[in-house]
């Protein structure tokens, strides 16, 4: 029993990006796939303290924090750049958050910029 509620409380702490690679993991090595609907979708640890600040950044999140007014156009571009099913891209849109987290400078501009194309409003931290 203690080590289920281990198992739960890791899984509740994954990133996003942990998360949906677990899902890759569980689908690809043992042919499980989630129910429609039934990602769950959670918040990342707290942002690092004034240590991190200090040192050059390397690793970006990109955060959505407002879809703007063409939604649809967003959840699509939310969808491509995370893997995230239909529902869960809409309801990721709809609350604003992170989208991806952990990413090369690079990358997180690109994303930045494929979802400001598509109306919404990005930040990078």
């Amino acid at each position: 029993m203690a080590d289920l509620k281990k198992l739960a409380e890791e899984i509740v702490g994954l990133t996003l990006l942990e998360a949906q690679e677990l899902k890759t993991i569980l689908k690809d090595e043992y042919g499980i796939e989630p129910a429609a609907g039934g990602a769950v979708m959670v918040a990342g640890p707290a942002a690092g303290g004034a240590a991190d600040a200090a040192e050059e950044k390397t690793e970006f999140d990109v955060v959505l924090t407002d879809a703007g007014a063409n939604k649809i156009n967003v959840i699509k571009e939310v969808r491509g750049i995370t893997g995230l099913g239909l529902k869960e891209a809409k309801d990721l849109v709809e609350a604003g958050g992170k989208v991806k987290e952990g990413v090369s400078k690079a990358d997180a501009e690109e994303m930045k910029k494929k979802l400001e194309a598509a109306g919404a409003k990005v930040e990078l931290k």
